[in-house]
């Protein structure tokens, strides 16, 4: 194997990229190519960089990625002390993107295995952006992935899709210019466990303290590329928020096991699949204002509501205050970036009341400033009385709502392109126009 891989990286000028992803199966693939390396440079000098990345959600279960971040380090320590061109890196999804944002600020269901909307924003798209730059930069990359065909039919029936016979390396199956390698194509999971434990770590780390972590769990979750890799809502690998699976074992085998103080992540975690689908928390329309039945005498469910989208984001704040490490630390669960990409989100939603910040203050006694001016766009008593001007004439509160922040988005601009537009396109929205719900369903 030590040839394959020093043979392969000496073929071509090609850089290379390692998905780790802190389980025993990318674990395998980069200790095996350190090790190569280090064989390598005792005999000529090494030409071309290596980079191993690693996929933050920023939702990650917080042991692991404590875990990962510390064998990062190692390994960036240990090859620069050894002359390696390796180097670390963690990619992450833009704040735009990440899930708070899209389940708080959007109103985004709780994922569910036919509607896994976390698995792009989070995890393909910033491996992929990280991918991309090297491709621009040298032309083509190669990937390096711990994937196994033992590990499920479906992942066998991809790799041979893409490889080519005869070949060490097949296409990447959506990127151009790049190529994936995968050195324990054909290792069972008892090869990767003997490799591990027989082989002492090349960057100091202890592989039975990773053999530990996998006590009661299945799987780990790979560095996802593609949506032909499967939930990771099973293993101890995954994010701590995932609700594609009915139980996460990974936060409660932590849990079995003493410690104690990721309880409430757990609480909530199980909170949000459990409102999921509550019509009262529910608009009963899609976020582009279309409505669809799932039954002749059913509307089917859109976005949170915005009233549900406080009322998490509020459970969520109360349990980031009760959650501490066993060393008595805070542990953040939102960032204030996505506090206020969140409340932006809401504006255009007609909270002018700046609710985000209100929330935080009130739970955590500390006044987050806003640097824009909407607190001016209209005061509570005005508010008040627009809802019930809107009530009183039967117009949707919601509707004049969203013209009047088009309007205040657009003051004191001479050219206003595009605002006809947007403004034709919310009065068109289908929902306005089926009469109220109850005459829809009579």
């Amino acid at each position: 194997m030590y040839h394959e891989i020093e043979n392969l990286y000496m073929e071509d000028d090609r850089p290379w990229v390692i998905g780790y992803s802190g389980g025993k199966d990318s674990t395998a693939v980069v200790q095996l190519i350190f090790t190569a390396l280090e064989r390598l440079a005792a005999r000529q000098e090494l030409h071309k960089p290596i980079y191993v990345i690693s996929s933050d959600t920023l939702v990650e279960t917080p042991l692991i990625i404590d875990y990962i971040n510390n064998t990062l380090r190692l390994i960036e320590e240990s090859a620069m002390q050894k002359g390696l061109p390796i180097t670390t890196h963690k990619v992450k999804p833009l704040t735009d993107q990440t899930f708070w944002v899209n389940m708080i600020g959007r109103g985004y269901p709780a994922p569910r295995q036919k509607f896994r909307w976390c698995t792009d924003r989070m995890k393909i798209d910033p491996a992929n952006r990280f991918i991309l730059e090297k491709v621009s930069e040298f032309g083509e990359v190669i990937m390096v992935l711990g994937v196994r065909s033992a590990e499920s039919s479906s992942r066998a029936q991809t790799m041979n899709k893409h490889s080519v016979q005869g070949r060490l390396l097949s296409r990447h199956s959506t990127l151009s210019n790049a190529y994936v390698y995968a050195p324990i194509r054909d290792f069972t999971t008892d090869d990767v466990w003997t490799y591990l434990l027989q082989v002492p770590s090349p960057w100091g780390s202890d592989n039975n303290e990773l053999l530990a972590m996998y006590q009661n769990s299945n799987s780990e979750c790979p560095l996802v590329i593609d949506k032909s890799t499967p939930s990771c809502g099973n293993s101890r690998f995954g994010c701590w928020t995932c609700t594609v699976v009915t139980e996460d074992k990974a936060l409660s085998g932590f849990i079995q096991n003493g410690q104690d103080w990721l309880e409430p992540l757990l609480i909530y975690r199980d909170w949000l699949v459990e409102i999921r689908d509550d019509s009262n928390r529910r608009e009963k329309k899609r976020m582009n204002g279309t409505v669809y039945y799932t039954a002749p005498d059913q509307i089917g469910l859109g976005p949170f509501t915005l009233e549900a989208r406080k009322e998490i984001l509020s459970e969520l704040l109360q349990t980031q205050k009760q959650v501490r490490t066993p060393e008595g630390q805070t542990y953040e669960l939102i960032s204030l970036e996505e506090l206020y990409k969140i409340q932006e989100i809401w504006l255009a939603a007609g909270d002018w009341e700046l609710s985000v910040l209100d929330i935080y203050n009130n739970i955590f006694n500390v006044e987050l400033q806003w640097s824009g001016s909407e607190r001016e766009i209209l005061s509570h008593d005005q508010l008040k009385l627009l809802e019930e001007l809107c009530n009183q004439y039967e117009v949707p509160y919601e509707i004049v709502q969203r013209l009047l922040f088009l309007e205040w988005k657009n003051l004191g601009y001479s050219y206003r392109h595009g605002m006809t537009k947007e403004m034709i396109s919310i009065l068109r929205e289908q929902w306005l126009h089926i009469g109220s719900y109850e005459e829809v369903l009579e």
